[in-house]
């Protein structure tokens, strides 16, 4: 069974417009549609009860979240109760106009930010009418990787992001057609010349906690106007399941506030940092007393198959992975403990105490959880895996 796994994650292509802000960067908006929110107010304190408006969320064959509502019973709001429904694959290129209809079917639920109350959000993965996976759906073939999860996988997803003017060429806080200064003094930064878009990380945060996401964290990056939020530790598919919501979350966020949000893993050419979805992976193993073996064991077959990882860990990548501005050539396999030009990071902590956890910096901010986590897991977990001969690239201490 191991091998057409395999075999079917590295067949497996992003789909081909992930690339900045989902796809959208070909259009520009001439301004910003601008409703009074106040107005919106007195008809959301409606009370409602005996029914709740369930949005179902869905990833489309551009590697973005779209979603539509429906009204449900609120004794039915729940994941073994809420009924599958469909959509039009027509219009997001998912299905042929003659045979459209595209099946969802719920796979977890979280609290509502946006309308609150008992109102929910509804993650979906998708299927033809005769109950085939799409090919879209990355989820189907992750959860059989994962399987029963004996061994206790646990993920941490650093997830990057660009702020935009929704002319979709200047970042936030950039002049329009100039630069800021240099990097240096934007990274956890603070203050109005040079933390640009708090409100919008602040306001994400919050809506995730909320919404029951396993938000750990949030920073202001090295580029400025970039950010990144941490989702994790989650078991196994639930980090992919909870880092596209985040992702969904952020969009409504950026939506409310006319911004745009980008995750193109090098959204501004040149010497400026690019955008990444660091990934953390440890076992149950990993985390006991002298786990250390078994982190550098699977590193080390990470390191036998890093072509593989490198095609599958995000669309555009080959832009940021230059060996440059935190990052490992994507052509030459290393790790070390503390390193972030390598490809992979061990944590001084970790070193210090023989047991933790690893760091794959590899994966693009567009890059598909799914099909990284379950990657990650099946290499790193495979009791055959060939291991690469490689020596670590360790920073000493200062």
């Amino acid at each position: 069974m191991m091998l057409p796994i395999i075999l079917a994650i590295e067949s497996f292509t992003l789909p081909r417009s992930t690339v900045a802000s989902y796809g959208r960067s070909a259009i520009s908006m001439a301004e910003r549609v601008s409703l009074d929110n106040t107005v919106l107010d007195r008809y959301m304190s409606l009370p409602v009860s005996g029914k709740v408006q369930a949005e179902y969320l869905f990833i489309d064959a551009d590697g973005g979240v779209r979603s539509k509502c429906r009204t449900v019973d609120a004794a039915k709001a729940t994941l073994d109760k809420l009924p599958d429904w469909n959509y039009d694959g027509s219009s997001t290129n998912q299905a042929p106009g003659e045979d459209s209809e595209v099946i969802m079917k719920p796979r977890a639920v979280f609290k509502d930010p946006f309308r609150r109350g008992d109102n929910i959000l509804v993650l979906t993965d998708t299927y033809t009418p005769s109950g085939e996976p799409l090919p879209t759906n990355t989820r189907a073939q992750a959860a059989q990787v994962f399987g029963t999860m004996d061994d206790k996988p646990w993920f941490g997803l650093e997830q990057e992001y660009t702020l935009f003017n929704l002319d979709k060429v200047t970042p936030l806080g950039w002049p329009v057609g100039g630069y800021p200064g240099p990097q240096g003094p934007y990274y956890c930064g603070a203050g109005a010349d040079r933390s640009f878009g708090r409100a919008v990380s602040e306001a994400h945060y919050k809506a995730c906690l909320y919404a029951g996401i396993e938000i750990s964290g949030t920073n202001a990056e090295v580029m400025p106007g970039q950010w990144e939020f941490q989702v994790g530790p989650c078991v196994g598919i639930a980090a992919g399941d909870e880092l596209w919501v985040a992702r969904y979350i952020l969009q409504r966020v950026c939506e409310d506030f006319g911004v745009v949000c980008s995750i193109d893993p090098k959204p501004i050419a040149g010497d400026w940092n690019g955008a990444g979805c660091h990934t953390n992976f440890s076992t149950e193993k990993m985390r006991k007393a002298g786990g250390i073996q078994e982190i550098e064991s699977a590193i080390r077959k990470l390191g036998a198959r890093h072509k593989a990882h490198i095609l599958a860990y995000g669309e555009g990548n080959e832009r940021r992975l230059t060996g440059k501005h935190e990052t490992a050539d994507m052509n030459t396999f290393s790790y070390g403990v503390a390193n972030r030009g390598c490809s992979i990071r061990i944590p001084r902590s970790t070193d210090a105490e023989g047991c933790g956890y690893l760091e794959d910096r590899r994966p693009s901010s567009n890059c598909d959880p799914y099909v990284v986590t379950s990657m990650v897991y099946q290499t790193c977990t495979d009791p055959n895996g060939v291991e690469l001969d490689v020596k670590r690239k360790d920073v000493a201490l200062a």
